[in-house]
């Protein structure tokens, strides 16, 4: 599909939902719009007040550390699990003995670790860091395993004719058969990364968007929880296209 053609239906379901949006809490189209603004907010109301935080200055170290704690827990935990997924899916052995236990700390609940890490590593930024790293390595891991394990055995079989080495074979066969897996998962760890630092800030902090969130939603200010909303999402999205960025740089070799 056309990108153009792409980016403006995009664009028209955003203005769709916000048309939505506005008429359900400023007309009677959808019921009485004063009981839904309380529950929804107003649109326009919540991008005065995004605008305001912008103009004034005051989100700008909140974002400074919502991003600090996110870049931290999505490095640390993409590093994590690039090493441990090449390593277990180049030992079977490995993973074979460890593998009921690394799918029994997957299925441990994240918001239940995070009290626990705001009791080892305190309010600060490591509490947020360390849940974050939970979120992001499991799904960089499973992808990695499963990138190396796809391998193409043809592939690797040539390779080891022509006499390559393990560390030839993981430079140019293994690395580039799992790098399709890896920035895969790297899309997704992003929003998680995130999503780790606001809910660890949101749970106890004094600073980040969850902060912001959290202390809106307790003196019920609704346009305060959906313009940190708002700017949450916008700064996902904005890691996002940096993201595919650097993946159209990294894998521009699929295309030739």
């Amino acid at each position: 599909m056309n990108r153009s053609l792409l980016l403006l239906l995009q664009i028209l379901v955003a203005v769709a939902l916000l048309t939505i949006w506005h008429l359900a809490t400023n007309t009677g189209l959808f019921g009485n719009p004063k009981t839904i603004s309380f529950f929804f907010a107003d649109p326009l109301k919540v991008a005065q007040r995004v605008i305001q935080w912008f103009a004034t200055g005051s989100i700008w170290y909140h974002l400074w550390i919502t991003l600090s704690e996110s870049i931290l827990a999505f490095l640390l935990g993409a590093f994590g699990g690039i090493v441990f997924g090449f390593w277990f899916a180049r030992r079977p052995l490995i993973a074979a003995v460890f593998d009921p236990y690394v799918k029994a700390a997957n299925a441990l609940p994240r918001v239940v670790l995070a009290p626990i890490f705001a009791l080892w590593f305190g309010l600060g930024i490591w509490s947020k860091v360390a849940l974050g790293i939970t979120l992001v390595f499991f799904i960089v891991f499973f992808n990695v395993y499963q990138g190396v394990k796809e391998v193409s055995q043809p592939v690797l079989s040539n390779a080891r004719m022509l006499g390559m080495n393990e560390r030839q074979l993981l430079r140019h066969v293994y690395l580039p058969s799992a790098l399709s897996w890896v920035f895969s998962s790297l899309h997704t760890s992003v929003g998680f990364a995130v999503v780790g630092a606001v809910v660890g800030e949101y749970l106890g902090s004094a600073a980040g968007l969850g902060y912001l969130i959290q202390q809106a939603e307790g003196v019920f200010d609704v346009t305060g929880v959906f313009a940190g909303m708002v700017v949450l999402t916008a700064f996902v999205l904005l890691v996002d296209w940096v993201m595919t960025m650097v993946e159209r740089r990294l894998l521009s070799w699929r295309g030739q």
